[in-house]
């Protein structure tokens, strides 16, 4: 596999002489002047499979709204060139994060290797301050571990570092730094490397894809994240994408099917897709033995952990994937706004719009009608639920996508096939016949508002199991 122009990759030669220093003493030091040039990566938008050219076969991965770094075969070397710098990242249309990153983007670019492959990987800092990078589950040399200071000297701004090692397991893995840990994840600096087994039949699927799980505190107008913040995130994403800016997960009917996926929030994620059950293929440590591997709907993944799950896509459709907390499911969130569900704003809202005539009032009967309602917002921040779908409002946000099974796909085909026609008479409808009497002359009021109230009390029987 070469350094390739393909996928709107840009190309610039960085450090041409400039002094090496190696992470770790291993054999096969390489001289300044053989640094590979480092492809960069600007679009938002996921990029096609990048496929072997020479080796063992691989079926490669998709990374959702990213890209996988080209390489090149020196001797027995397999090359990278990361470059860690400040990236501009599209959250989701509307809005731009000022981040640091890899090669152009947040997160970085996935490294695809195979087992038993030897790889070298530069890491050039064009940060404003030191780095490091470390190979997350990785089993390698302490030397190359990338922990500043304990393991290696930090890698100063404008230095490249090298790293050296031979991949000892398949596996699903991460790459972020140990330097500054604090700052530097919370501005997005993180990647996805993903190592394929020695054979190529090892429980190959037919669509492998990719994301890695992070988190923001961005204040509508602002560009650069908050890193003190520790659970207050207003923004919940996919690489750091939210919805609707999240692209879909693309199936062809009857194709194997994998999803993996690493955590680097602050919190853990349960996540959970529709209309199918699937079996838990891999984690942290490796693969789980094909007779031991458990069925689920919903996966939970901690802080620091990697999941990936395997299903085939047998009902075609349009199913939903998102973390199971529901304010990992929204934008912008401010988490000091007060509860008016049940109230009666009207005597408040005439007085205001008296001052204020533009003024709305909205919450007092829950908050669906901010994802229809497209409100002017300030510069450079998202709704808090936003993106339509073929019924409306899908009243979603962050950390959701959708899976799109469709029959008669190519096998490289990933483009969005737009939403799924149902067959006539598998869509739900709204009762047309005799009308239901639902109406109750007793209930209790709220400031008018009926309230449904139902307590059962439990029977001297019951009591006494």
């Amino acid at each position: 596999m070469t350094d390739s122009d393909n996928h709107g990759y840009s190309r610039r030669t960085f450090l041409s002489g400039a002094a090496l220093i190696g992470a770790g003493l291993v054999s096969g030091r390489v001289q300044a002047a053989s640094i590979p040039e480092a492809a960069f990566m600007t679009e938002a938008a996921t990029q096609p499979p990048l496929a072997p050219t020479s080796g063992p076969d691989y079926n490669p991965v998709v990374t959702l709204n990213g890209w996988t770094l080209p390489t090149r075969m020196k001797g027995q070397w397999k090359e990278f060139h990361l470059v860690a710098e400040p990236v501009v990242r599209e959250i989701a249309p509307g809005m731009v994060a000022h981040l640091w990153g890899y090669n152009g983007q947040s997160p970085g670019p996935t490294l695809e290797a195979v087992e038993g492959d030897f790889v070298r990987i530069f890491v050039t800092n064009r940060l404003p301050e030191h780095t490091t990078v470390h190979w997350h589950g990785q089993l390698l040399p302490s030397g190359m571990d990338g922990v500043g200071g304990l393991t290696q000297p930090h890698i100063p701004p404008g230095r490249t570092f090298v790293y050296e090692f031979q991949l000892q397991k398949s596996g699903t893995f991460m790459y972020h730094p140990h330097a500054d840990e604090m700052v530097q994840m919370a501005m997005g600096m993180m990647g996805f490397f993903v190592v394929h087994p020695k054979d190529p039949a090892f429980r190959r699927v037919d669509r492998d894809f990719v994301f890695l799980l992070n988190s923001y505190d961005i204040e509508p107008g602002a560009y650069v994240p908050k890193v003190n913040t520790m659970t207050d995130f207003n923004l919940w994403t996919w690489n750091s994408r939210a919805f609707p800016g999240i692209d879909p997960l693309v199936c062809g009917l009857g194709d194997k099917v994998r999803v993996r996926f690493g955590n680097l929030t602050m919190t853990n994620h349960p996540i959970h897709m529709h209309g199918y059950d699937f079996k838990v293929s891999c984690t942290d440590g490796g693969w789980v033995p094909e007779a031991a591997a458990w069925p689920e709907v919903t996966i939970d993944c901690a802080v620091g952990q990697m999941r990936a799950f395997d299903f085939v896509a047998d009902r075609p459709g349009d199913w939903a994937i998102h973390c199971h907390k529901s304010h990992h499911t929204m934008n912008a969130m401010g988490h000091d706004v007060r509860t008016w569900i049940g109230t009666d704003r009207n005597s408040v809202t005439e007085k205001m719009q008296a001052l204020v005539p533009d003024y709305m009032s909205m919450g007092a009967s829950g908050m669906a009608e901010m994802g229809e309602m497209e409100m002017p917002l300030p510069d450079n921040t998202l709704p808090m639920m936003t993106g339509w779908g073929p019924f409306g409002a899908i009243e979603m946000g962050g950390m959701f996508s959708v899976v799109k099974v469709r029959e008669g796909l190519g096998r490289d085909d990933y483009s969005d096939p737009g939403w799924f026609e149902h067959p006539e008479g598998t869509v739900s409808y709204e009762w047309s016949g005799e009308s239901l009497n639902v109406d109750r002359a007793d209930a209790p009021t709220i400031d008018g508002n009926t309230v449904e109230v139902q307590v059962v009390k439990p029977s001297a029987a019951g009591m006494n199991h």
